[in-house]
């Protein structure tokens, strides 16, 4: 008998947990949904703060951990589950380059963007700790050109962090859908488990506006 605990993923469609169903797809993880419901609010009332005080998903609950913030979630996830190689171990030399990407989505990539979307001008150099749009956007897709993926042959979870998140910026124009961008979205969302965790999402979609 398993006695293995089993993930609790706290989700909503069309939300930046998105990208978390993909990745536990893309594990073959077996795992417990919860469903918020953003248009009701369901996400600021106390049954979810009490799991989340920010109110934002994704979460995750596996035994006693509770994990919440994007990159920490992918994180954990990939490494609970080793068997589906997509987190390089300690030791591999890419592990550093792969905990990178994923921390510089949360640390350069959102604030940056969240300027662009509210045109804003970031805060001076010296104390601004993601930078700029345009140097955080020319270091990404620097990198994106290296391909195919961001730690180059080798396909990660970072990816499908990065894969689902450059799709809903370059939709919303808050990226630009440069050839290199579009390339690799498209690359990463071919994948079947990308696209098993869209079709999901768009069942869910359609329960939740019925």
């Amino acid at each position: 008998m398993d006695t293995t605990p089993r993930v609790t993923f706290f989700h909503s469609p069309q939300s930046r947990s998105a990208g978390t169903r993909a990745l536990l797809e893309e594990l073959g993880a077996d795992y417990d949904l919860h469903v918020l419901n953003l248009k009701a609010g369901e996400q600021r009332g106390p049954a979810y703060l009490a799991v989340n005080p920010m109110g934002k998903v994704p979460a995750i609950h596996h035994g006693g951990a509770l994990v919440t913030e994007q990159p920490a979630v992918f994180i954990y996830l990939a490494d609970l589950y080793p068997a589906a190689k997509l987190a390089p171990p300690l030791g591999d030399p890419l592990r550093g380059p792969y905990l990178r990407w994923l921390v510089f989505y949360g640390s350069c990539f959102e604030p940056a963007v969240t300027d662009r979307s509210m045109q804003r001008e970031p805060a001076p150099p010296s104390t601004c700790g993601y930078g700029d749009y345009d140097t955080m956007l020319k270091t990404l897709t620097e990198q994106l050109e290296k391909g195919p993926y961001l730690l180059g042959d080798t396909f990660s979870a970072a990816d499908v962090l990065w894969g689902t998140a450059l799709n809903w910026t370059t939709m919303f124009k808050l990226v630009p859908e440069l050839p290199v961008i579009r390339a690799y979205i498209d690359r990463v969302l071919a994948r079947p488990a990308m696209q098993r965790a869209a079709a999901k999402d768009a069942e869910l979609l359609a329960t939740q506006t019925a």
